[in-house]
This record gives C-alpha cells, sequence and structure tokens, in this order.
C-alpha cells in the first residue's frame, strides 16, 4: 500500500511539483513541506532547554506559569514569516504537524516539560473557524502529541466570543480585546494536570494570557506555553 501511495505521490509530482514553503525550490522524494537545507538554517530558540529566557518574562507578575518556550524567531519577511503564513493563511495546515513534530521531540528532552500530562492549542472561534477551515494552532497540538505521546484536547478551552484582528493593537489594547473572549468546559478531564497551551505565535502574550487565566480557573492545574515561533 506505501509503494502504491509513493507511486501515485510521485506522478502527481510530475505535474504539480511539490515546493519549499521557505525557498521555494523543488523538494525531493524524502522531504517534507520545508527542504532539508532551509530546515537545518531555521533560527532555532533553543529555549527549551534554558532555565530563564526573555519569553519567561513576558507573564512575570501578572500570571503564573511555569515554563514559556517558542521553536522558532521570526522577524517580518524572514523564512519563518513564510511559513507562518502559509500555515495560517494559505490552507498548508500540514506544516504545523510537521513543525509540531519536530518540536515535541526537542520537548521530549527538555526537563521543563518532563511532566506535561496534555496539550490544548488556542482556539478558533466557530465563525473564524467557519471561515479558515481549520485551527493552525490544532494541527500544531497534534504534531507535539504525536511525538510527545500525550493527548490534545478540544474541548476545554472554549472561544466564546469573536474578536477582531490583534495585529496592529497595543499589548492593552489586545488585552482589552480578548480578556473575556474563553470559557472552559470538562474540566473534571485536566483537574490536577500540568497542562501545555500550544499557538502559532507569540508576540505580546495578550491572547496567551487570557487563556492561561480562564485554564488557572480550574482546581491545581499548571500552565506551560509553547509556540512555534516568536519574534526575534
Amino acid at each position: 500500500m506505501m509503494k502504491l501511495k509513493q507511486i501515485f505521490e510521485n506522478f502527481l509530482s510530475l505535474f504539480y511539483p511539490r515546493s519549499c514553503v521557505t525557498c521555494g525550490n523543488a523538494l525531493l522524494q524524502n522531504e517534507r513541506h520545508i527542504c532539508l537545507d532551509c530546515l537545518m538554517h531555521l533560527p532555532e530558540t533553543n529555549f527549551h532547554l534554558m532555565e530563564n529566557t526573555p519569553l519567561d518574562y513576558i507573564f512575570m507578575g501578572r500570571i503564573p506559569v511555569q515554563k514559556v518556550s517558542s521553536m522558532l524567531f521570526y522577524k517580518k519577511g524572514d523564512s519563518v514569516q513564510r511559513i507562518l503564513h502559509s500555515l495560517k493563511y494559505k490552507g498548508n495546515k500540514e506544516i504545523g504537524n510537521f513543525l509540531g513534530e519536530i518540536y515535541g521531540r526537542q520537548l521530549r528532552q527538555s526537563p521543563y516539560f518532563q511532566s506535561v500530562d496534555c496539550i490544548i492549542p488556542i482556539p478558533l472561534h466557530p465563525k473564524k473557524m467557519k471561515i479558515r477551515g481549520y485551527n493552525q494552532s490544532e494541527w500544531i497540538a497534534k504534531g507535539l502529541s504525536t511525538s510527545m505521546d500525550i493527548p490534545y484536547l478540544t474541548d476545554v478551552l472554549i472561544r466564546s466570543e469573536f474578536t477582531e484582528t490583534q495585529t496592529k493593537k497595543s499589548r492593552f489594547n489586545r488585552w482589552e480585546n480578548v480578556k473575556e473572549v474563553f470559557a472552559v468546559d470538562n474540566v473534571e478531564t485536566v483537574k490536577g494536570k500540568h497542562i501545555l497551551l500550544c499557538d502559532d505565535v507569540l508576540t505580546t502574550g495578550a491572547t496567551t494570557e487570557a487563556a492561561i487565566s480562564k485554564l488557572l480557573t480550574i482546581s491545581d492545574v499548571r500552565v506551560s506555553v509553547v509556540t512555534l515561533a516568536c519574534a526575534n
């Protein structure tokens, strides 16, 4: 069956060649989404191995978080921004799964994520889900779940209010925009658990903080945060 699938994929690639998301070059047979050269040169943060990082200070004095980490640095116009754009706006949800798997393997080697019990992606409101067709954070969670061998849950943290885009808002305005948009359900499944909250990118942290605040209303939970990228 796998041989037939590979033959079919090779046949399709003759007419619809697969290309690297970052450089645009044709992918080799065993490459997925990003060519090996681009993959090796992605700007990794290695924050998951560090005791103190700039991300840990985003929530300090505001809300208790166990650990915060991002896989990659990004800045405007770079390869990571192209990856995020492809994931979020070009329908390339599989790249979230792909990078989630890679990052999950790294997190398994980190002393700060050994006690994680479950993964919860930042949810989309049903209206936005209908427009986009998928939640990019959920696809990242799928990849993390596969390589970390822990479940991801989509029925605990709920987006109950629809909000406008956050892109051009200040931190305070972002917080005002999202502070009451989340709700929790099925709380018995995560009581006493260490939750890994995941998203695609961490900027001001306003949306993440609002989600953490709601999760911490559940009895005896701890929350850590990971994202694919953070601003450099």
